[in-house]
């Protein structure tokens, strides 16, 4: 129920003030309290949320999950380890989450009818879950009040749940269980049976903890990452948490243990069933990165956990060569081919993993099928950097290889088992020109759980499922290509006024099509549609979710175009208020919520990226929670920074970005010039600040989970690959956190206490905090008890959108118009 007017002092929010701001308006008893905003706001955080869903592999029932509402503080702030890159649940032995679902049922697509589940444990929460390939079983995991992961069976022919494991499982890496070929075992990771109790961090050191650098290795970039490993008492604890027992249990309930225990972070079975691919980590461990770094051997092992073949030996790797395109030397990727018995497919870098070096071979596809005894064969010599292939069958596969640096993507053809047969180039374009994307291949699982390319009757011809980018918006569609004639044909698009996505082919000539369809005032539901009917009689409506904040139905969006000063074609989406009438109404005070991004090219950066025909969904996690108060909303603003090395004239193309949207939106007669905000999350945060620091664009900035200077962050970030240390002028002056004086606008600043992204640690809201405090300016800094970089806890996110509201109110609602007659800061200055 909604607690407009409720406090919560469960564990209180570190809230720290500036005298000039809230010191007069906040009682000394209320400090620390986690609070509620107003009711419109409060009601949009405990929205009702619509179900997630998995489609069988008959593609003819849709299980389906009940999505809780967000958790409490009190399961957010349970016991959490954090070590070596990983957070853990040492209650559960699993990886640590807070959000599980609560109910699990059935929806058949031909008959449209819902079935229960008897049996299913009481107060029900769901981890994961995933279809047997028979599809006679649906195996999920449920997080039991004695804090064991357990395994549980719904057999779909009686409609019946049994939990099937008396062992609780290890789930800190992955989910902890995935389905035989045979439909009658699952293969499991289960906690030792005879492992013992945790060992507890020593309370008095024995001996400083140390780290040598030496020469050799050359330059390596060594990434800002959060929770590693600090000492060998955390490296003790981490190897306990991740040790697991292999095994495989039978949908009786029969378990059979693989091997002894060990510290496995990967394992996957082989389409035949006789071989599993696993990965082990092994010492030394590193206080520099996290595991998916150390040491670690892959290997081939029968059913009985026997190693019949040591496919690799991997290194510690502390950093890779600088750039984006950057791999680590050897084996990687490996995995098994979907359509053979069982073979290994891995790529190899030839250029030592350094896209600084100069190769027309950068990364090498080989293959080995059992017995493991022949050499290795090559499947397929690249350009670029391997990015996974699609299997068919003996003359059909698809590979994709990727170079980050100039965004360029090409697929091949290649014919596995037919050496007469050469690579075909079958597509190349740039990643960020998404008015050319040809769209993503359509796979579907097979008899032995595996995914293959779908392929229809013609035996040549398969499906690209894509957006549809175009300049009225996405259109997504589904096309039918003969990978031999070369000849495509669309068999559907979305038209407006609806928006309408496909989520799969329910046949293989692409005749039926379940899909959502939405529009600004209709929720995505799911439906059918049977493409051999006519277009009136095509649709069958699978589901009714009702509208999740009725009181916000009639917002007003629209997709708005302009252009930046030097051409470069912009667009966003404009929100209003409901029954808002710009002509009677006037300008509104308004919240803009945007994240740059980086473009190689204008053409590129210039392109729709949204669809004016999507739900009108308000989401506490969005701007557009801030129409329940009143304001107008500009959502996702274009802020793209073009250029080869695009962060050299980062704040030139930023701040007219900005002047941009600032300057069509009073044109509009929308918004009043002096009340306008700007905010963002993470390196939207980063772009607010910036904003604040060499503009007075803005009355007001919300920046959450930032980041503010980049010398913390020295070895790149976000797109940038260059180091500090080669391009100085460009981190110092990107850092607004050097320009802290020039911030003479209102800055809230919101972090988690707990944040783990990468490059975003806490202390970087805290130093901006005290830098803008120590110089006069107008601040507040929020920080959140056991938060991450997004947050989860139901206080938290209330408290939120309190913070939110009282700072639009006061710096932006009710601001006095001023007079500036410089928009901009001098940036030679």
């Amino acid at each position: 129920m909604p607690f407009a007017n409720l406090k919560f002092a469960l564990i209180p929010a570190a809230v720290v003030f500036t005298a000039a701001t809230f010191s007069t308006t906040v009682r000394a008893e209320e400090v620390g309290l986690y609070k509620a905003p107003p009711a419109p706001l409060q009601a949009i955080v405990d929205q009702l949320r619509a179900p997630t869903t998995s489609l069988s592999p008959r593609r003819d029932l849709i299980a389906m999950v009940k999505t809780p509402t967000l958790p409490s503080i009190r399961e957010v702030a349970q016991p959490e380890l954090k070590l070596a890159g990983l957070r853990i649940n040492p209650r559960t032995y699993s990886q640590s989450r807070f959000s599980f679902g609560e109910d699990l049922w059935l929806l058949d697509i031909e008959s449209r009818k819902e079935t229960r589940f008897s049996g299913l444990p009481q107060n029900l929460k769901l981890a994961d879950m995933a279809w047997s390939p028979d599809q006679r079983s649906l195996a999920f995991t449920h997080i039991a009040e004695s804090g064991g992961v357990e395994l549980w069976l719904v057999d779909i022919p009686s409609h019946t749940a049994k939990k099937i494991s008396a062992a609780p499982l290890n789930t800190v890496y992955g989910r902890g269980f995935s389905w035989m070929p045979d439909s009658k075992n699952l293969l499991v990771r289960l906690r030792p049976a005879k492992q013992g109790a945790a060992p507890t961090a020593a309370v008095v050191p024995t001996g400083p903890n140390t780290q040598d650098a030496t020469p050799g290795s050359g330059q390596r970039q060594v990434r800002t990452l959060q929770d590693l490993l600090k000492n060998e008492g955390d490296a003790k604890i981490f190897e306990h948490y991740t040790l697991v027992q292999l095994a495989l249990v039978s949908v009786s309930g029969k378990a059979a243990t693989i091997g002894d225990p060990e510290r496995i972070t990967n394992v996957s079975v082989s389409p035949n069933g006789m071989y599993l691919l696993t990965q082990t980590l092994e010492r030394p461990y590193s206080y520099l990165v996290s595991s998916q770094s150390f040491p670690r051997r892959i290997e081939v092992r029968n059913l009985a956990g026997k190693v019949i073949n040591a496919v690799a030996k991997l290194p510690l790797e502390e950093g890779l060569p600088p750039g984006n395109d950057a791999v680590r030397v050897g084996v990687r990727d490996v995995s098994w081919r979907a359509d053979a018995p069982a073979a290994m497919v891995w790529a190899e870098a030839q250029d030592g993993g350094d896209p600084a070096k100069t190769a027309d071979v950068r990364d090498i596809v080989f293959i080995q099928a059992a017995p493991f005894t022949d050499k290795p064969r090559e499947l397929i010599k690249l350009g670029s950097r391997y990015q996974g292939a699609q299997w068919a069958r003996a003359d059909l596969a698809l590979v994709t290889e990727y170079w980050w640096k100039t965004r360029a993507v090409k697929t091949w053809r290649i014919f596995p088992d037919v050496s007469t047969k050469a690579t075909e180039l079958i597509a190349s374009y740039a990643s960020e020109d998404r008015y050319n994307d040809p769209g993503a291949p359509q796979t579907v699982m097979d008899s032995a759980g595996y995914q293959r390319l779908l392929i229809a009757a013609d035996k040549e011809s398969i499906f690209l499922d894509g957006a549809g980018a175009s300049p009225e918006g996405n259109r997504p569609f589904i096309d039918r290509w003969n990978l031999t004639t070369k000849k495509k044909e669309r068999l559907f698009h979305s038209e407006a006024p609806k928006f309408e996505d496909v989520i799969a082919l329910l046949d293989n000539e692409g005749k039926r099509l379940l899909t959502t369809r939405e529009s600004p005032t209709e929720r995505a539901n799911f439906y059918v549609r049977d493409l051999r009917k006519s277009k009136e009689a095509q649709l069958t409506q699978l589901t009714q979710f009702p509208h999740p904040t009725p009181q916000l139905a009639n917002v007003g969006k629209e997709q708005i175009r302009y252009k930046r000063a030097d051409g470069v074609d912009l667009t966003a989406t404009l929100y209003l208020p409901p029954n808002y009438d710009a002509k009677r109404d006037g300008p509104l005070p308004m919240l803009m919520w945007a994240y740059p991004q980086e473009f190689t090219t204008a053409s590129a950066a210039s392109q729709v990226t949204s669809s004016p025909y999507r739900f009108n969904n308000i989401s506490y996690w969005g701007p557009q929670a801030m129409l329940a108060m009143g304001y107008a909303v500009l959502d996702n603003p274009s802020m793209p920074i073009v250029g080869k090395e695009a962060n050299d004239t980062y704040l030139p193309q930023l701040i007219a970005n900005a002047e941009a949207a600032v300057n069509e939106v009073v044109r509009r007669g929308v918004a009043d010039r002096d009340r306008i905000a700007i905010g963002g999350h993470s390196y939207g945060a980063f772009m607010t600040a910036n904003l604040l620091a060499h503009t007075r664009l803005f009355r007001a900035g919300i920046a959450r989970s930032g980041a503010y200077n980049r010398t913390l962050t020295p070895f790149g970030f976000q797109s940038e690959e260059r180091p500090f240390w080669k391009v100085k002028d460009t981190y110092n002056a990107m850092s607004p956190f050097n320009f802290a004086d020039n911030i003479k606008d209102a800055l809230l600043m919101i972090h988690g206490e707990q944040d783990n992204n990468p490059g975003t640690f806490p202390i970087q809201s805290e130093r901006l905090f005290q830098a803008m405090k120590g110089l006069g300016g107008t601040a507040r800094l929020v920080m959140l008890p056991n938060e991450s970089h997004s947050y989860r806890a139901r206080e938290s996110i209330s408290h939120m959108l309190y913070e939110t509201n009282l700072w639009m109110e006061k710096y932006v609602k009710n601001a006095k118009p001023r007079d500036i007659g410089v928009a901009r800061a001098d940036l030679t200055k």
